[in-house]
């Protein structure tokens, strides 16, 4: 901490709190001297000023801006959720961490895991089919196994946004968009289900996977994710649906006809009904890319 000491109208300094310490014990400063230090709104009393006189440390000056921190969640096991785990650097670039007790296997989204133990061992396996094929996604999950004593992964979803975590109870059901899968308990059947035309002419990418049975659950968005409770009728474009509870129908439409499909900028729609719980995401992977589109490198001829 930079003193300022001024005596009869004139400033002196700054010097470095020891010095001034210093003088003030010799008598060349005197305890009634007005000074000013660095976070001072106004000159006050040099024995006034933090740890002028005494012991007394100066204080920790707060930062008009302090440093951002990354905001971070932590879960630990209760009859709602299997594994330990915590999710860091929500809600704009979500990371899972995941502790798994020893000889217990979790199952990740290929090419997810970004840390791991020494002592996981990993196995790979074809899951979501056709599906997951034409909807761009990868045909595969990797399954992580704490080889003789528990072990932790961490896990780096592949687009920037919002993680979720849901437990499933052996009763209840969970469709994702088959690019919202992060990661799920052995107990967690994930399948694919096949949408037809629904898939095709959305150009959307609203290929589904069905996830039941039981145990932790956990996926992700691009941009923040918004928990809707539906009761009744609710609309989400496409693009936006990151996940739904089973207990809700669904049909994908044009919004205002072909006309406005095609000329409106607006896509098609899927119109739930029912009761239960839509998971959107804030931002929407097409418009981003399209609004990226005028600023793509050209080649002059």
């Amino acid at each position: 901490m930079q003193i300022t000491i001024n005596r009869d109208g004139e400033n002196h300094g700054p010097y470095p709190l020891e010095q001034v310490r210093e003088m003030l014990a010799n008598g060349s400063m005197q305890p009634t001297d007005l000074a000013h230090y660095e976070g001072a709104a106004d000159w006050v009393p040099l024995n006034q000023v933090p740890g002028v006189t005494g012991d007394v440390s100066p204080p920790v000056l707060e930062s008009t801006a302090p440093a951002p921190t990354a905001m971070q969640e932590s879960f630990t096991p209760t009859g709602e959720h299997e594994h330990e785990f915590r999710v860091e650097c929500k809600p704009d670039f979500a990371y899972l961490t995941v502790q798994i007790p020893a000889n217990q296997t979790l199952k990740v989204e290929a090419s997810a895991m970004a840390t791991m133990s020494t002592n996981m061992v990993m196995k790979t396996k074809m899951k979501g089919g056709l599906s997951r094929f034409l909807g761009g996604e990868n045909l595969f999950i990797n399954e992580f196994t704490a080889q003789g004593g528990p072990g932790e992964i961490g896990i780096a979803p592949g687009s920037p946004g919002d993680l979720e975590h849901y437990h499933l109870d052996g009763t209840k059901e969970i469709l994702l968009q088959s690019s919202a899968y992060v990661g799920s308990s052995m107990g967690v059947e994930v399948d694919s289900k096949w949408q037809g035309f629904k898939g095709f002419f959305s150009g959307e990418g609203l290929f589904l996977l069905r996830c039941t049975g039981r145990g932790d659950l956990w996926f992700n968005t691009y941009g923040a994710i918004i928990e809707i409770p539906v009761d009744g009728n609710y609309v989400v474009d496409t693009g936006h649906v990151v996940a739904f509870t089973g207990g809700l129908q669904y049909g994908v439409e044009s919004v205002g006809g072909l006309k406005s499909l095609f000329l409106s900028g607006e896509g098609l729609v899927c119109r739930f009904s029912g009761q239960g719980k839509v998971w959107i995401q804030t931002r929407h992977p097409t418009a981003f890319a399209q609004w990226t589109f005028p600023f793509r490198p050209t080649k002059n001829n």
